[in-house]
């Protein structure tokens, strides 16, 4: 691949980020200017609802104010992003694995300006038959991403297909 097209790779890349950063922040928007301080928004009568929920913690209530916690990790997660998006292979192939990628920087991303602005997360999204916890379009992101990620590395690729990350051949827990 010709710089050119690598870096129309990567411009593409942000794009995708920046947009679903945006729809993110929109739906949470319209959270915040039609649910906040009102009843939840029924969709399916004791199945799933809209309900507006200001999250100082993580997923099921976890880690309680611990923002800083809470960017850090972000930072981490998107540094780690970084180092494997700029080795993964720029073929169709491997598209998935970059779509998964942009898609776990945009969840996390859109997690952060809410943390970093508000000091909470908003939530809103709400399946009342499992009581699931409250969550957003960004947690969706980063979920749906990370279980197709998942899905991809342990039934797609085979072990050389992913040695683009570092790991090289006979250097697995078995010495070989």
């Amino acid at each position: 691949m010709n710089k050119k097209n690598g870096l129309k790779n990567y411009v593409m890349a942000v794009i995708l980020v920046i947009v679903a950063v945006l729809i993110d922040q929109y739906t949470k928007y319209l959270a915040v200017t039609h649910l906040k301080d009102g009843p939840a928004f029924v969709l399916i009568d004791n199945v799933f609802e809209l309900n507006y929920l200001e999250n100082r913690g993580a997923a099921f209530g976890l880690l309680q104010n611990r923002q800083i916690f809470f960017v850090c990790v972000a930072i981490l997660i998107f540094a780690f992003i970084l180092y494997c998006y700029v080795r993964i292979p720029k073929t169709g192939r491997y598209l998935p694995l970059r779509l998964c990628g942009i898609f776990i920087v945009a969840g996390a991303a859109g997690n952060l300006i809410d943390r970093i602005r508000l000091g909470y997360v908003v939530d809103f999204f709400y399946f009342r038959l499992i009581d699931f916890p409250v969550f957003n379009v960004a947690d969706i992101y980063v979920t749906v991403s990370f279980a197709v990620l998942l899905i991809l590395i342990f039934f797609r690729y085979k072990e050389e297909e992913l040695e683009f990350l570092g790991r090289k051949k006979g250097t697995g827990t078995d010495g070989k």
